[in-house]
């Protein structure tokens, strides 16, 4: 049984340098309860977090447990005081197994020795939470690096779990989930709720707020700006509150007609250890949608296409068949990708913004680089995508989760793609840094860009896109246009069914 737990922060202020984080940070949450932690990117939510568990220290203010002020020094402190967290970056070792991760540091001994065969009975048991919703490679034994990034976020809760906590945060931890495993995950909520424990939830999908969230608190650059009772609240005022009434997001879909835009590309019959035959095309100019669950071949086909993984099929661009042996080949060709885990695929965390914003583009400078000219166009980039920084010299690192994705982004917006691949770019972000990429998308289309789009995010898919193809089991399952464009199909395409009026 859980035992009962109250947590307060108080006015917590966090600075680095003359850059402030946070500068009065609230919160309260006890047993039983679930606080929904809001705000746009760089509002100081991760760092309240982390003060919360121990990863940094504050330069003002004090956290409360259970009435008593408390001072972690590390996450060690804080998960011996039942605080245990999830963060937005997950802390896997890809080199370790599932099991070697899960338990490090407070692996169960016997005789002063790792006990390895009680270490996989626990892990086996922690995995079943989730059953039937991974692949069965998933065992306790499995390393890391060979799991898809859904597998891992389910390494890293139960990790979470396997502390024991009496409260817990959940920092975007349903971001690389699909809809079943996040429906697993909220069943778990309601259960540990149940037993008395304390969950801070952080989300940027307000429908997942509304379905599991008691409260919430709502943080704006830095500061506590308000608290709500969900069942007295709504959507428009907790996104008023987080980005100063700017309104809820109004997705509507670009007009777009094929007949006279060229097609920029083909693929036909695209096979992978995943791909079972996928055929498409998109033209210049298109916002071309893949939807589905988690791990159907999204991210398959998108590298595939970009040369990063070996595929068989017909791949043409403009007319001319090509096969990109190696991604740097599908560059040239004017064809870029945005990841789907941007910390280990798309950036370099420990270099700087401008490093990171030229790591596609240092040849085009020269030799020696003109170094002027690189950073004058990567400053006006940052601008344009309306970047939060302390300078193009500050680590990559140091920025919130939406700026980190522009970074991403940026990079290739140097090189001027003529085919934009993007697998789940918006996971993750806030609602402000959304509306400006869709803004992004529709001045890239406007321009005649042709562009590839994975969503995990439903709304985006039937917001955005005039056409959505739902991949099944490493296939097309469904192409959706026009009134056939529904919530309704795209859901029962995206479990493999045919839907029914």
């Amino acid at each position: 049984m859980v035992k009962n737990i109250t947590l307060v922060a108080e006015q917590a202020v966090k600075t680095y340098g003359g850059v402030t984080a946070l500068s009065d940070g609230n919160l309260a949450v006890k047993s039983g309860e679930v606080l929904a932690l809001l705000g746009a990117n760089g509002s100081g939510k991760s760092t309240l977090s982390k003060i919360i568990t121990g990863l940094i220290s504050p330069n003002k203010g004090r956290v409360l447990v259970d009435g008593r002020p408390v001072s972690f020094n590390t996450p060690s402190e804080a998960r011996k005081a039942g605080i245990s967290a999830v963060y937005q970056e997950l802390s896997l070792i890809p080199d370790l197994s599932v099991s070697e991760n899960i338990w490090l540091g407070h692996e169960p001994l016997r005789f002063g020795m790792v006990n390895r065969g009680e270490m996989h009975k626990r892990t086996q048991a922690l995995l079943d939470l989730f059953k039937g919703l991974y692949r069965p490679h998933l065992q306790p034994d499995a390393p890391i690096s060979s799991l898809t990034p859904d597998e891992r976020q389910i390494v890293e809760i139960l990790k979470a779990m396997s502390f024991d906590p009496r409260l817990i945060i959940l920092d975007e931890a349903t971001a690389s989930l699909d809809s079943q495993q996040v429906n697993r995950l909220f069943e778990l909520v309601a259960d540990w709720k149940a037993q008395g424990m304390a969950i801070i939830f952080v989300s940027h999908r307000m429908e997942e707020i509304f379905r599991i969230a008691d409260k919430a608190t709502v943080l704006r650059n830095g500061r506590t700006v308000g608290d709500r009772v969900i069942a007295a609240t709504n959507r428009r005022e907790l996104v008023d509150l987080m980005i100063e009434g700017a309104g809820l997001l109004e997705q509507q879909r670009q007009a777009f007609e094929v007949s006279d835009k060229p097609v920029r590309l083909t693929i036909d019959d695209l096979k992978t250890n995943v791909l079972r035959g996928v055929s498409l095309t998109v033209h210049d100019g298109e916002l071309l949608g893949l939807g589905g669950l988690h791990g159907q071949g999204q991210s398959d086909l998108l590298m595939a296409i970009f040369g990063a993984i070996k595929s068989s099929g017909r791949i043409s661009l403009s007319g001319e068949e090509l096969h990109f042996s190696h991604p740097k080949n599908a560059m040239n060709a004017g064809v870029a990708l945005v990841p789907g885990d941007r910390g280990s695929e798309g950036l370099l965390l420990i270099r700087s913004i401008f490093e990171n914003m030229l790591l596609a583009s240092w040849s085009s400078y020269g030799t020696p680089i003109g170094m002027r000219k690189a950073r004058s166009d990567s400053q006006n980039v940052a601008q344009e995508l309306k970047m939060v920084m302390a300078s193009l010299d500050a680590p990559v690192s140091s920025l919130s989760g939406g700026n980190a994705q522009k970074v991403v982004i940026g990079k290739w917006l140097l090189r001027a793609p003529k085919l934009l691949l993007l697998n789940d770019p918006t996971k993750g972000i806030d609602v402000g840094a959304k509306a400006e990429f869709y803004n992004l998308l529709k001045q890239l289309r406007d321009s005649g860009t042709a562009i590839l789009f994975y969503s995990s995010d439903d709304d985006e898919l039937l917001g955005l896109c005039n056409r959505v193809l739902v991949l099944h089991d490493g296939q097309v399952s469904a192409a959706l246009s026009g009134d056939d464009l529904s919530r309704d199909k795209l859901v029962s395409a995206s479990m493999g069914t045919v839907h029914s009026e």
